[in-house]
């Protein structure tokens, strides 16, 4: 039995859930998603403002009980995408590093002897805080870490000094220098 499958999902008040066969539409204030899930292993439906997520057989082997937490745990991300939302802060951190928003691009001076441009999808909102902090929020949970960990790709970490692009509350392992 998995774990995470058993749990039922508790679908806030302002988001609704519409089952039609296999495929899952969850709408919300902050948009709609749309998921699939596969009706030949899981049987879904509402109950009282839940949602439960049961294997068909009786007997559950390794693989589905994988898939079981799995899909819970998408459809999970989905009902908080679109009542919540999902966001990540990106923090820039180096002499001179900036970034600003130049309609759906973004804009970044980070070290090198030009500007770095990053599209942004359109279905994720950035906004520049700071000019060093980065604020990446939507509906998607696996959209919106992408993007982030795209961002933070263009200017990774370096451990002597610290500068780069990080996430808000990372942990960067710091080195010592060269020694004389």
């Amino acid at each position: 039995m998995s774990k995470i499958g058993k749990k039922n999902i508790i679908i806030p008040k302002e988001s609704s859930i519409k089952i039609e066969g296999s495929n899952l539409t969850i709408s919300g204030p902050k948009g709609t998603k749309k998921l699939t899930i596969n009706d030949k292993i899981f049987s879904s439906k509402l109950v009282e403002g839940k949602f439960e997520l049961k294997p068909l057989e009786k007997k559950i082997d390794k693989k589905t009980s994988i898939m079981w937490g799995t899909f819970r745990s998408l459809v999970n991300n989905a009902v908080t995408g679109v009542s919540a939302g999902h966001e990540k802060i990106l923090e820039l951190s180096g002499v001179g590093f900036r970034a600003n928003l130049k309609g759906n691009i973004l804009n970044l001076q980070i070290g090198f002897s030009h500007d770095v441009n990053f599209n942004i999808p359109k279905e994720i909102k950035i906004s520049v805080e700071k000019q060093t902090t980065i604020k990446i929020s939507g509906v998607d949970k696996e959209l919106v870490s992408k993007v982030a960990a795209d961002i933070k790709n263009l200017k990774p970490v370096e451990p002597y000094k610290a500068k780069g692009i990080k996430e808000k509350g990372q942990y960067v392992l710091r080195k010592e220098g060269k020694k004389k």
